[in-house]
């Protein structure tokens, strides 16, 4: 079933299109939220709020654009919405000077050591150069597809696909030596 009749049935209520959305969709939802979050917990949050979103406003989608970009947006929204929430928490937790037991005590708090390569070097990238940079690798986005779901102009696009290839480039030569064609 392709992505215009998923819709459709979904508007007219119909319970297996809504299955059938989440299971052509979640993957993808699933991984761009993980790419952003670099978290499974938070990335498996976004999942839900961006199904329920969509669900919710499925009404006002433009059928004359791609359902696809419409969702990624979403769920970049959504996870954007959850790095503040957690900043937000960070930062109050700073202030009243509380430090987690788990955290001290915990051995291995330093998993990023031993996280696969690129999840590490993903880690260090921004959130918007983690969305576009896993977009173009894992979609074939092309810039003008990025700037659609990211909310900018296709050149900001463009600029933040090649820093976040410029940085993983860097990363890469840092820790593997000099690397050709890259």
């Amino acid at each position: 079933m392709d992505e215009r009749q998923i819709v459709a049935g979904c508007l007219k209520g119909a319970t297996g299109s809504y299955q059938e959305m989440v299971e052509a969709y979640g993957p993808l939802v699933l991984s761009v939220a993980l790419n952003v979050l670099g978290n499974r917990e938070d990335a498996e949050d976004v999942f839900q709020e961006t199904f329920i979103q969509v669900f919710k406003n499925l009404g006002r989608y433009d059928p004359g654009r791609s359902f696809k970009t419409w969702l990624l947006t979403i769920v970049y929204r959504r996870s954007l919405d959850m790095i503040r929430k957690k900043r937000r928490f960070s930062e109050f937790a700073a202030r009243a000077k509380f430090e987690p037991a788990v955290m001290a005590n915990n051995p291995g708090a330093d998993a990023g050591a031993h996280e696969p390569l690129p999840s590490r070097f993903l880690t260090k990238l921004t959130p918007k150069e983690r969305t576009a940079l896993c977009l173009w690798a894992n979609e074939g986005y092309t810039a003008r597809d990025l700037s659609e779901v990211m909310g900018c102009s296709a050149g900001t696009a463009r600029v933040i696909l090649f820093n976040a290839r410029r940085k993983i480039k860097l990363l890469l030569e840092n820790e593997h030596g000099v690397l050709q064609n890259c």
